[in-house]
């Protein structure tokens, strides 16, 4: 133990010491230097490169600004976490045979556990596979609003193994690639609001197709909303004969995600345009009919009258 401390040993670790700064330091700092640069210039150029094809696409392809950049934003999302994944790699390689650990080893076991987890994570491959033709064939994006097995949300990540929603609730749902079994987007390219109007059975159809009408052209003027609606509505006539309403079915096309707001809108307007016109929006409701050849109530009432008039006789 007294060895250890002697004056000789602290010559030599010193001596070590300072030839390794000399020789080996210089070499490390410029290692990491060219890593910063590396991480830098590739995120510069993907920047870069997404605007050029955001230009490219939208002049082809005629799709709106907000579509590409949903695509691009997913895309790119995952070629930038890939470079970044080879940027370090090497980096890390370098750095240990830079500080004399022999990295043959570490490669040759990483192959075997490499091939290990292949044969045992087929579920992770599946989830790879998936994730990828999802991003291939462009199904949803990042801002969707989709319905992934049953659940709706706002797709916040999409990555190679995992989507991620949030529902309106704030909830968080993640979703194995592999395991999504159905994908409905509800934002893609355009949406729409689909109204089920119900009025009374004594109101006239074409005056409530009228104003439905009317209401959607006050709205497309709106300074507020005329920006968010694509086309006038469409009102494809009597829908169904309900319990206690006719039913007028209309649509109105908007901007991805603006349907919701659009049709809070316009339910609000035409309510009022209704009460104005004095249009009955029927609440559910049962009549009774009891036919034309018997009526109960009346034999009841004339029953009871004959028999209070009997008593009446009976007693004179």
């Amino acid at each position: 133990m007294k060895e250890f401390f002697t004056i000789d040993f602290w010559e030599t670790f010193a001596s070590s010491l300072a030839g390794w700064i000399i020789t080996e330091l210089p070499a490390i700092i410029i290692l990491v230097v060219l890593l910063i640069i590396a991480l830098k210039v590739s995120s510069f150029t993907l920047r870069k490169l997404k605007k050029a094809l955001a230009h490219k696409t939208v002049h082809q392809t005629d799709e709106p600004n907000l579509e590409v950049e949903k695509r691009l934003n997913t895309l790119m999302g995952i070629v930038k976490k890939g470079v970044a994944i080879i940027i370090w790699t090497m980096f890390i390689m370098i750095f240990l045979k830079k500080i004399n650990i022999d990295i043959a080893p570490i490669l040759a076991g990483a192959g075997i556990i490499g091939l290990a987890v292949g044969f045992g994570a087929q579920e992770l491959v599946r989830d790879f596979i998936s994730g990828f033709f999802i991003l291939f064939e462009n199904q949803i994006r990042t801002g969707d609003v989709a319905i992934i097995n049953g659940t709706g949300g706002l797709v916040e990540k999409i990555e190679l193994r995992t989507i991620t929603l949030r529902d309106l609730s704030g909830v968080v749902h993640v979703f194995q690639n592999g395991k999504i079994n159905t994908v409905s987007n509800m934002t893609k390219e355009w949406s729409a609001m689909v109204f089920d109007i119900g009025v009374a059975y004594k109101e006239d159809i074409d005056q409530v197709m009228q104003i439905m009408k009317d209401v959607s052209e006050d709205l497309r003027n709106d300074d507020n909303f005329k920006d968010s609606i694509l086309e006038p509505m469409e009102i494809f006539g009597l829908d169904s004969f309900g319990d206690s309403a006719l039913v007028v079915k209309g649509r109105i096309k908007t901007k991805p995600i603006q349907q919701w707001t659009v049709g809070r809108e316009y339910r609000k307007r035409l309510k009022i345009a209704f009460d104005k016109h004095n249009i009955e929006i029927p609440f559910p409701h049962q009549t009774i009919y009891w036919g034309e050849e018997i009526d109960p109530l009346k034999l009841s009432m004339d029953n009871t009258l004959k028999v209070t008039e009997t008593k009446s006789s009976s007693k004179e």
